[in-house]
């Protein structure tokens, strides 16, 4: 009658645990990959193996998406929303918030190139940002492009606004560096600094290309493209959309977009 009791009492708590588990996961439940094409891999958080995606392989916190040479992977938020990712990309699932009015998503791109296309529902809040390598974009339209390099990340705006800044990274080395200069350092180079730069809607002129240093978030019009280096220098313009409607990438995204419209 003990064993059977103390059996019960363990069966019971693994149930527990497992339901608990479940529930934790579920909250935390980032989207699904519902188109994988190729070779896309997803690595569990607190996982080091590698597993290939099947169509609408949920994904959650914490996991990473990474696609093969001539692999491509959509990705449909929890609430709405589609996050791609193009051929030999790496994607980091940081953070999703979904609520019935507000939803914000946070991931990080390690390398390749990724399409966020998150159109927000009336009266409803979106909120998607990207963190790349230099670079931090924060979409408050509907449609942009990045590329994460080591030396330099490009954000492209397709629809909408999107909000970019330095990735904290280079913030946080840049604000070291200024402690140095500061009076009474040893060395006594000057300190640079850049007023705030609120808002660039195309086809406006802006300084030449890495003259100045992103100190403040600025807004990115339809048509402005800024590239960030790693030393927070940073080149915003007007970017050829008729050439940049040539990449095949490019032309994939406005596909899938045309046929849920």
């Amino acid at each position: 009658m003990k064993k059977i009791t103390t059996s019960f009492t363990i069966l019971a708590f693994s149930l527990l645990v497992f339901l608990i588990s479940d529930a934790n996961t579920a909250g935390k439940q980032f989207g699904k990959i519902s188109l994988p094409l190729g070779k896309v891999e997803v690595q569990s958080s607190g996982s080091n193996s590698w597993v290939k995606a099947k169509p609408n392989w949920p994904v959650f916190e914490g996991d990473v998406i990474r696609t093969a040479a001539k692999s491509r992977a959509e990705i449909t938020l929890n609430g709405g929303g589609k996050v791609r990712l193009g051929e030999k990309s790496e994607l980091e699932l940081n953070e999703a918030s979904v609520k019935p009015m507000t939803k914000n998503f946070k991931a990080k791109l390690k390398k390749g190139n990724v399409f966020v296309s998150a159109k927000a529902a009336f009266g409803e809040k979106k909120n998607v940002q990207l963190r790349t390598p230099t670079a931090v974009a924060a979409i408050r339209g509907t449609k942009y492009r990045a590329k994460a390099g080591d030396d330099e990340s490009e954000v492209l705006v397709y629809n909408g606004k999107v909000d970019v800044n330095a990735a904290k990274n280079v913030i946080d080395e840049r604000k070291d560096k200024r402690k140095s200069f500061a009076p009474g350092a040893p060395t006594g180079k000057p300190k640079f600094t850049l007023g705030p730069v609120t808002e660039t809607k195309a086809p406006t002129q802006v300084s030449g290309p890495y003259e100045v240093t992103l100190e403040e978030w600025v807004t990115l019009a339809e048509g402005m493209q800024i590239n960030v280096r790693k030393d927070g220098k940073f080149h915003m313009f007007e970017f050829d959309q008729s050439k940049d409607g040539d990449l095949e990438f490019v032309q994939w995204n406005k596909e899938l977009d045309a046929a849920e419209e």
